[in-house]
C-alpha cells in the first residue's frame, strides 16, 4: 500500500513553541509520533555564545527539504512530517528546528528523522552564524 506523506514546512522568525500542536487531525492508523527539537547550545565549538543567527534562501530551502523528504519517503513510508525552522537570531536554550513525524510504527519515523537531519545539515541552504 503506497502512503502519500503530508508535508508541512515553515520557515519563521517566531519562537518555536513547545509542545508543537498540529492542526491537521491524526490518521486512524497513526501509531507513532516522533518529535525532535534542535536546541541552540551555549557554546559553538569552544566559544561561549548568546545565540546563533540563521539565514536562508527560503524558497530554495523549502524546495530542497521537500525533495529530500520525497526521496526518503520511498524507504521510510510515513504519514506526515512537519518541519519548522527558525530564522534570524535564536538565543541559547531555544529551538532552531522542530521536526515531527507521524507513522504507523516508530521505526520508520525514527529512521526518517535521522536520515532527514543528516541530509538537512549537508544540503539545505540554511546557514548559521555566531
Amino acid at each position: 500500500m503506497k502512503i502519500s506523506m503530508k508535508i508541512e514546512i515553515e520557515l519563521t522568525r517566531e519562537t518555536i513553541v513547545r509542545p508543537q500542536i498540529w492542526v491537521s487531525p491524526m490518521e486512524a492508523e497513526t501509531g507513532s509520533l516522533v518529535e525532535f527539537y534542535g536546541m541552540v547550545r551555549e557554546t559553538e565549538g569552544a566559544e561561549k555564545i548568546a545565540g546563533l543567527n540563521y539565514e536562508a534562501y527560503s524558497s530554495m530551502a523549502e524546495k530542497v527539504m521537500r525533495e529530500k523528504i520525497a526521496g526518503l519517503q520511498k524507504r521510510f513510508p510515513c504519514q506526515a512530517i512537519r518541519v519548522v525552522h527558525r530564522l534570524g537570531l535564536v538565543p541559547k536554550g531555544e529551538s532552531a528546528i522542530y521536526v515531527g513525524i507521524r507513522s504507523r510504527h516508530r521505526q520508520e519515523g525514527f529512521l526518517l528523522l535521522q536520515e532527514f537531519m543528516d541530509e538537512f545539515k549537508k544540503d539545505v541552504p540554511i546557514w548559521k552564524m555566531k
